[in-house]
């Protein structure tokens, strides 16, 4: 859901945005009269200030449940409705997304980071395929080890966050089974669902294939609700590189998925600020 604003209210809740991240005090605006002390007042969600922390060019406020976008447009943060995980997963709101804290360790059904507002993606990166291919470059991928080339959005920044992961990636060669073989850009819905996968954002990478495990390769006959066993040959030192640089990592999912990293860094600042 989408509502234009005025340049003056979008000025406005930018200020109130920042003051209520940075300060203990609300602020209240003294010239907008379209907005009531109660609503000045309201604190903003963890998960919505890690948001505005990850995409600082993209969200920019929240008040009144909604999500305020740099373009003078908003979003419902929370649409109320009780879900199940999968559900969740299904059809996620913004604020479904908060649902696991991101785990150091494999636990019971935490799956933090695949559920995924779909209009929420879309509107960063792309409605359609055709808009986000408008958002690509090409990068070489861990050029002294590997040496291909990868189409990556530059939107977020995340080509150039990914150019850092390969940098130190190549650093270790004793790696490259890991590393070859790197996938991207993949317009499509994850299999058995009608969920659009991360890769169609241009977001993600996969790699290693035949050194990875994934859990429906491993147990297909499991739905989302079975109990599975936890499998995976990836080093974690790998994968703390691209968690240093924003990507999270499918092995960390109890539906494991060790070749997915995908650039989530608003999931690994939940986890940060969870913990205080």
């Amino acid at each position: 859901m989408k509502n234009k604003i005025t340049p003056l209210l979008l000025a406005m809740i930018v200020l109130i945005s920042c003051n209520q991240a940075q300060n203990s005090t609300p602020n209240t605006p003294q010239n907008d009269a379209s907005k009531s002390t109660e609503t000045a007042k309201e604190s903003i969600p963890l998960f919505v200030q890690c948001l505005m922390e990850a995409y600082p060019d993209q969200i920019i406020g929240y008040a009144d449940n909604l999500i305020y976008w740099s373009d003078s447009t908003t979003m419902v943060y929370d649409d109320g409705k009780e879900k199940s995980a999968v559900q969740k997963m299904d059809d996620a709101d913004i604020e479904d997304m908060s649902y696991w804290v991101y785990p150091d360790d494999v636990t019971d059904f935490n799956d933090a980071g695949r559920i995924r507002s779909e209009a929420f993606f879309k509107k960063m990166y792309g409605k359609t395929q055709g808009e986000m291919n408008k958002n690509l470059t090409t990068i070489v991928w861990c050029p002294k080890t590997v040496g291909q080339t990868l189409r990556i959005s530059t939107v977020n920044g995340v080509d150039k966050q990914l150019k850092k992961v390969s940098d130190e990636l190549d650093q270790h060669p004793e790696w490259k089974k890991y590393l070859s073989g790197p996938s991207t850009v993949n317009w499509r819905v994850v299999a058995g669902t009608n969920r659009l996968s991360p890769h169609s954002y241009g977001m993600t990478i996969d790699m290693g294939v035949a050194q990875s495990n994934y859990w429906k390769w491993d147990h297909p006959k499991a739905s989302e609700t079975d109990p599975i066993d936890y499998r995976n040959r990836f080093p974690l030192e790998l994968v703390q590189i691209f968690e240093k640089y924003g990507f999270i990592w499918g092995g960390r999912w109890y539906h494991y998925d060790n070749m997915h990293f995908e650039y989530r860094p608003e999931v690994l600042l939940y986890k940060q600020k969870s913990k205080k």
